[in-house]
């Protein structure tokens, strides 16, 4: 039923939500790697917290792109 309101992404927004999943996914790496040698609880705790927030973001421009493509057109290739 929500999917008959949406329009199709062009394809620079399908770019830049992609280019935004390969950065969040970067950031959760980065900050990961980073508290995972940290030795102050305090940093470690931050750059936990800096993980999940990126893994909400990922989540949500993942859902924005399967919430879309149902709607997509379909390209002959």
């Amino acid at each position: 039923m929500q999917n008959q309101s949406m329009q199709a992404l062009s394809p620079k927004e399908l770019n830049y939500i992609a280019d935004s999943i390969t950065n969040e996914e970067l950031l959760i790496k980065q900050c990961a790697a980073t508290a995972s040698i940290s030795h102050n609880p305090q940093i470690q705790q931050a750059l936990n917290h800096y993980v999940r927030s990126h893994e909400q973001h990922l989540n949500t421009l993942v859902n924005a792109l399967q919430q879309h493509q149902s709607i997509a057109p379909t390209q002959a290739q």
